[in-house]
């Protein structure tokens, strides 16, 4: 016969009260689903329901007026319990929710759940304690598992950061480089969570003939990919100035590069070539989409160089070639977008406080002051969380 839902659903019906009433309190005490406890105020069980007893397999007859409560418990717990349950429980008359775990005969733990009240006499004694056990095998074993699983996280999100730093650290040149008469220093920042490999790059090195070539970069996009791009940029660079001399020619080179192998990126790049004299430096400076670098003697400050196309982008690339003499108390400075497109709120540092800063760094610093100065205060600006990588490098001649 099928019952009408409403019927079900509805109002409990006389036979259900009637149910009730036939419970039997002893069962209902005995097969709990949870362990009972009923202990002196020194912790003597001088009372437990069947539950526990099934659950741990002690002996009742070795329990009952013979152990302690807390002398079941792990050692760990035990101390805590001395420690914080009991005063607890004495302080306040319960507690809730304590994890313990229970030592069983086999040497096996139970994790237990312990929800203890306790009865005073009528002169405010301490009498009776009762305590409920719920097993907590299933929620220890979800903590533990979420304790692993967090420490794999750690180590996952270590062993990331350890390779993006190696990674990054073979993109950029060390910090410390030089060129005969002049002083050259390098600053570096990265965006974000130092996890990600950016795609700002620089470097400094000699080419064989009497000069020194100095490329700053920026590649469209982070990680591995804008990676693998920054190798192709940067090593196409030093393989080509063994043989040619023209910084345009370079980076028209970078640029036929990344248009045949990697067609989906496209970099910004500024080349210089650096030829030493007795009073400063030659250079030659070619610009592929990339800010212009800027020249100053802490009075004035100009930009240098002629606009040219962003590589990797356009079917040619128009690039030229610009003499720019560095002369004693010049110096010359290159930089990525990191620091003109610095941004908080819906300001930019821009290129305006650049310059600016750039005339009031050079006035008194040398290169690795302009360098560290220039990318400290885009990070500042920002609050110290830049959003876009940073780099830096400032060729100075002495005054």
């Amino acid at each position: 016969m099928t019952r009408d839902p409403e019927q079900v659903l509805g109002e409990p019906d006389e036979a259900f009260y009637t149910a009730l009433l036939d419970d039997d309190p002893v069962e209902l005490y005995e097969n709990a689903p949870c362990g009972y406890l009923s202990t002196l105020s020194d912790g003597t069980i001088i009372k437990a329901n069947a539950t526990f007893f099934a659950w741990t397999g002690f002996d009742r007859t070795q329990i009952i007026g013979r152990e302690r409560f807390q002398n079941l418990l792990a050692p760990g717990d035990r101390i805590f319990f001395e420690t914080h349950y009991a005063p607890l429980l004495r302080m306040q008359g319960s507690v809730r929710e304590i994890a313990v775990s229970l030592r069983l005969p086999d040497g096996r733990r139970l994790p237990v759940l312990a929800n203890s009240v306790l009865r005073e006499d009528s002169t405010g004694r301490p009498e009776i304690v009762r305590t409920v056990l719920f097993d907590a095998r299933e929620r220890r074993a979800y903590e533990q598992e979420l304790v692993a699983a967090r420490r794999r996280a750690e180590e996952s999100e270590a062993s990331a950061r350890a390779l993006s730093e190696t990674l990054q650290a073979t993109l950029l040149p060390p910090l410390e480089f030089s060129i005969p008469g002049l002083d050259v220093a390098g600053a570096y920042r990265p965006a974000g969570d130092g996890i990600t490999v950016g795609g700002d790059f620089f470097d400094v090195f000699e080419t064989g003939r009497g000069t020194h070539s100095v490329v700053v970069g920026d590649v469209s996009g982070k990680g591995p990919s804008a990676a693998v791009v920054t190798a192709f940029a940067r090593y196409t660079v030093r393989a080509e100035a063994l043989h040619s001399s023209s910084p345009a020619h370079l980076l028209r080179c970078v640029h036929e590069v990344l248009a045949r192998y990697q067609p989906d990126r496209f970099c910004t790049a500024v080349l210089l070539e650096v030829a030493p004299t007795s009073g400063g430096a030659d250079i030659t400076v070619a610009v592929g989409g990339h800010e212009l670098p800027i020249l100053t003697n802490g009075r004035t400050s100009k930009r240098v160089g002629e606009n040219g196309s962003i590589l990797g982008m356009l079917p040619a690339a128009e690039i030229s070639d610009t003499p720019v003499p560095l002369r004693p108390g010049d110096s010359l400075v290159l930089y990525t977008d990191g620091i003109t497109e610095a941004r908080w709120g819906d300001e930019f540092f821009g290129s305006e406080r650049v310059e600016t800063l750039v005339s009031e760094l050079a006035s008194g610093s040398g290169a690795a002051g302009i360098a560290t100065g220039l990318a400290d205060a885009a990070v500042s600006f920002q609050h110290g969380e830049p959003h876009d990588d940073i780099a830096v490098v400032v060729l100075q001649a002495g005054a």
